[in-house]
């Protein structure tokens, strides 16, 4: 009968609007497992964020590090679900924009406080920090005070690193050894091979095996020490000051090409630059905000290893030459 087809066309109708209306009701952020931890700034980061955009529903999907989520977004391609990646730093995005997954934002940058300012219109700084040596003062007494003392130091006091082929930590300290030692790196790595307890994929397992007291010293950050002494009020685990310069981290985030469809997104990326977002980021994520916070940071914050010298290659020069510089490593740890 024609009116039951029309009564059946308009319910079909009206049941894929409301399909549609809740898909555009979801937004999908890959990022990386530290950040989603109960204990990580993803759960108040979420609830925040959810309690602004009017009954969405913010989904993370998490994996082991910052490297691993560029490998899963360029494997997935175009068919990724994620509308966001979150947790790339400066030395994958010129790879990352390479792929034409990424789609340019809107945002204001000015907003942005890392050092140096923001200019990049695909990639929106969300927290920045420094990669150090961070050491168990009950387990070490005299911690490496520069790089060439952590390359040639005593092989039996051991430290965990991060792989970096899956860890932007990992990434960030084979950028560090070649900044330092430039066209030496090669040799730098098989001396320092000696003193590498394990490789870990990601910074979550390393930072476990070094609390749990499997290794004195593990590639962490500037700010981590600041955990310690205001979640568990202790002392006990220190950041070493190198006197070579400390390599600098700018954590990003961005839109995927399908995400910039999703209106969610954007609206995500701007209420990641306001204080709701930026003030879980010191005391959940233990690194420094991106942009302005409600209050000023813990007193703790100014207690830490400030480095005189930031060491930073430029994303196209990590495009460049990061492959190569893998294969150094790789030839020093024969994996």
């Amino acid at each position: 009968m024609p009116g039951s087809r029309f009564v059946i066309a308009t319910v079909l109708s009206l049941a894929a609007s409301i399909t549609h209306a809740a898909a555009q009701g979801v937004l999908t952020i890959y990022t990386y497992e530290s950040f989603t931890a109960e204990w990580g700034p993803g759960p108040a980061v979420e609830q925040a964020f959810e309690a602004q955009c009017g009954g969405c529903d913010l989904r993370f999907v998490s994996v082991a590090d910052g490297v691993a989520l560029l490998n899963r977004v360029r494997i997935e391609g175009e068919a990724t679900k994620a509308d966001i990646v979150l947790g790339l730093d400066t030395n994958l995005t010129t790879e990352a924009a390479a792929t034409g997954l990424f789609a340019r934002h809107d945002q204001d940058v000015s907003k942005v406080t890392v050092p140096g300012g923001w200019t990049d219109r695909t990639f929106l700084p969300f927290d920045h920090g420094w990669f150090a040596v961070v050491y168990d003062t009950q387990a070490m007494a005299n911690p490496p005070r520069s790089l060439k003392e952590l390359v040639e130091g005593d092989p039996d006091q051991k430290i965990v690193i991060q792989d970096p082929r899956s860890s932007t930590p990992g990434l960030g300290l084979l950028l560090w050894v070649r900044h330092v030692y430039g066209n030496d790196a090669a040799d730098a790595w098989r001396k320092l091979s000696r003193r590498v307890l394990t490789v870990t994929p990601g910074w979550s397992e390393a930072y476990g095996l070094f609390t749990q007291g499997e290794a004195p010293m593990v590639l962490s950050y500037t700010t981590s020490p600041a955990y310690h002494m205001i979640a568990e009020g202790t002392e006990r685990y220190q950041a070493a000051a190198f006197a070579e310069g400390h390599y600098q981290q700018i954590e990003v985030a961005a839109q995927t090409v399908a995400g910039k469809r999703n209106p969610l997104a954007a609206q995500f990326l701007a209420f990641m630059l306001t204080p709701a977002f930026q003030d879980h980021i010191a005391e959940k994520n233990w690194m420094l905000p991106a942009a302005a916070t409600s209050a000023p940071l813990n007193p703790v914050f100014d207690r830490l290893v400030k480095p005189e010298t930031s060491l930073l290659f430029s994303p196209d020069e990590v495009a460049a030459n990061r492959a190569r510089w893998i294969e150094e490593w790789l030839g020093a740890f024969g994996r």
